[in-house]
């Protein structure tokens, strides 16, 4: 009953897709794709996926998504959903649910359900795209990128379609919305070597399935935006960041102040380092305006100061902390210790140094992007000393909130 219940709920998103360019108003199709769904809800009693189609066909019905939107959602989501439950062989299972006699991946290994989902998703999307006259493959892209980010995050969550349903409409309405116009053959050079950085980083356990899918998103946007030396320099952040994290790890271990999940970055992780970034180069291609590259410079330069100060750091004397300056135990929040400054300066100077040899900065800018390194990883620490230790905000709350301060102290000081 429940199987018969999934694909007539799918059958009916697809029809819906089919039929939405033909049937106006949008609310006249939406009143039909919501009877449907109910009357197969109250039948066979599966809210998967009937339930998410029907929320998404009141937006559609309201007109706070466009057609464009409701047709990509749905082409994105079921055609990819069908392909990965094909794939992990619980097509005909609850979402969720997992059969005994499936395979274990060996460490590294893509599972096969995300292939399916990239491949299907990523035809369904073009077609319907192109269909609809628009042809517009960056919102596919980045449509598709997102719901195998959620996937990988709420995975075996019973309410995870939903999420992944809502999650891929605004982010296709927000790339609409943006009307930023790129080449498609840059665009397949950004996909490549976004999902490919990802995928290495996957394979090497320095990511997370989150981490890969979120390194490739971020990836996309700073190549599509600004241009593939900005990709460059975030690189070299993470090749500090992995470098340091396994800088005698045993010993980090031992004293218990190591990185979690033995030092593999999830999408938390790599949000709250990177997503200042983002926004700046998102700003940049935008606008092009020069402090964005400044905001750009300063956030990255925090997140890699950061990241160093902490891992090497750790190993050293006793820090103390930013706020009291009294002796505390290695891995204290707030906890700073001399050879942890130098080499966060080091490595916001390598940051600016990088940046200045690829041409996006001028000298002015190194210097500008040292200094802020400088102040936004001790903004990290007394973040940490008032916030962090006492619960209020977790690690990647406090990275976050680093990285904004070291961006924004480098575009005002740039501005000035």
């Amino acid at each position: 009953m429940r199987q018969t219940g999934t694909l007539l709920g799918t059958l009916i998103g697809l029809a819906a897709i089919a039929f939405a360019p033909f049937i106006t108003p949008g609310w006249a199709l939406a009143g039909v794709v919501i009877l449907a769904c109910l009357l197969v809800l109250a039948v066979f009693r599966e809210p998967y996926p009937t339930a998410p189609i029907m929320v998404l066909a009141v937006l559609f019905g309201l007109q706070v998504i466009p057609l464009l939107v409701f047709a990509l959602t749905l082409a994105i989501m079921l055609s990819g959903e069908l392909a990965a439950r094909y794939a992990d062989g619980t097509l005909y299972t609850r979402r969720g649910r997992r059969p005994e006699t499936k395979r274990r991946l060996s460490a590294g290994e893509m599972p096969p359900a995300y292939l399916w989902f990239i491949g299907v998703s990523l035809v369904a999307g073009l077609v319907v795209s192109w269909t609809l006259g628009r042809s517009d493959p960056l919102l596919v892209l980045m449509g598709v990128t997102v719901a195998l980010l959620l996937k990988a995050i709420l995975e075996d969550r019973e309410d995870a379609f939903m999420v992944e349903m809502l999650g891929v409409a605004m982010t296709i309405y927000l790339f609409d919305d943006l009307d930023f116009t790129v080449d498609t053959m840059n665009l397949i050079a950004a996909a490549i070597l976004a999902f490919s950085f990802g995928y290495f980083a996957y394979r090497a356990r320095a990511m997370d399935l989150s981490g890969l899918f979120s390194g490739a998103l971020i990836g996309i946007i700073l190549i599509v935006f600004a241009d593939v030396r900005w990709f460059l320099v975030l690189l070299i952040f993470f090749a500090l960041g992995s470098g340091t994290t396994r800088y005698r790890f045993d010993y980090k271990r031992r004293i218990g102040v190591e990185e979690g999940k033995s030092g593999v970055r999830g999408y938390r992780n790599v949000f709250a380092n990177a997503i200042v970034p983002a926004i700046a180069a998102v700003l940049f291609g935008v606008t092009h305006h020069p402090a964005f590259i400044a905001l750009f410079l300063g956030s990255v330069a925090t997140a890699a100061a950061d990241t160093v100060a902490s891992e090497i750091g750790v190993t050293g004397a006793s820090p103390y902390l930013i706020t009291t300056f009294e002796r505390v135990r290695p891995g204290t929040n707030g906890g700073v210790t001399l050879v942890g400054e130098v080499v966060a300066c080091i490595a916001a100077l390598i940051i600016g140094l990088v940046a200045f040899t690829v041409g996006i900065a001028d000298p002015g800018l190194i210097l500008v992007t040292l200094l802020a390194g400088f102040v936004g990883t001790n903004v990290d620490s007394i973040v940490g000393a008032l916030f962090e230790n006492r619960g209020l905000v977790g690690n990647s709350g406090t990275n976050l909130v680093a990285t904004i301060g070291g961006g924004l102290f480098a575009m005002v000081f740039y501005l000035h």
